[in-house]
């Protein structure tokens, strides 16, 4: 995963032809539009895969002996890490790998990425996640009788607090847990993609890990967000309940992913300041 911080190349063994550099050519970046593209691709990678699971797979109904069978929270949890994993290698090279306005946002405020470009990246974002759960829609009229219904009469997986919370925990918990888990997902995002410090070919794997993590943790108190792009994308078809709590998830995990993006430049970063 690149997010934006490529690596030098490792010293090459000059008495390894097979690894002996062609001559040098000019590699361009890529062109915005890819970008974008990108962007939106692994953006609705991790909303379809993520919120997929928990619509079609966290209880799926099935039975075997008697017992019903699904993937739980543990699995959504896992189906969210294993698509940024996935995301980031595929797209990562191309855009960064973001897939999130608080990753977008923290990484600006850390001096990792162009202000300027903050805004494509968002609108990219929220169109891929919006389009995932629309396909998700489009799955469900295909479904048993009754299954699209009972799927947005639930919230379609949408982020709550109070009475909307899978936990009933209120607004003042939601509120803590997506300031607190962003600014850890984005630190954790910095730590392991720096220039010199990080480990850019587990960078990946090191992140989609952190997601996992953080689902584990607070899917029971707001079905998690950290990701304005996701929290969107499930509310426009949640109903309105959805839609009046939005607010929530679009302001914090922005505010947690701005704070630590600023607090990793000021502490870690102050030899480029």
């Amino acid at each position: 995963m690149s997010i934006d911080d490529p690596r030098p190349d490792l010293p090459i063994d000059p008495t390894d032809l097979a690894h002996t550099p062609a001559p040098e050519t000019e590699i361009a970046a890529p062109a915005t539009s890819a970008r974008l593209v990108a962007e939106a691709s692994g953006t609705f990678l991790l909303v379809f895969g993520g919120i997929g699971a928990a619509l079609f797979a966290a209880n799926n109904g099935l039975a075997a002996n008697g017992f019903p069978v699904g993937i739980g929270y543990v699995g959504v949890a896992l189906a969210f890490g294993l698509t940024v994993v996935a995301g980031a290698y595929a797209w990562g090279p191309i855009s960064g790998g973001h897939f999130n306005p608080a990753i977008t946002l923290g990484l600006a405020a850390a001096g990792r990425f162009p202000w300027r470009d903050t805004l494509g990246y968002i609108v990219a974002q929220v169109v891929g996640g919006a389009v995932a759960t629309s396909v998700i829609v489009l799955i469900g009229l295909f479904a048993p009788d009754g299954w699209l219904a009972k799927a947005q009469d639930g919230g379609f997986a949408s982020n709550g607090y109070g009475a909307h919370s899978p936990g009933g925990f209120g607004l003042g918990a939601a509120i803590t847990v997506e300031v607190v888990l962003t600014a850890i997902f984005v630190l954790v995002i910095l730590g392991v993609t720096h220039i010199t410090r990080g480990t850019p070919a587990l960078a990946g794997l090191a992140i989609g890990l952190t997601l996992t993590l953080i689902h584990l943790v607070s899917i029971p108190i707001d079905n998690t967000s950290v990701n304005p792009a996701r929290s969107l994308a499930t509310a426009i078809y949640g109903g309105t309940d959805a839609l009046a709590q939005l607010w929530v998830f679009l302001v914090f995990p922005i505010v947690g992913g701005l704070i630590a993006g600023f607090a990793h430049r000021a502490l870690f970063e102050r030899t480029a300041l």
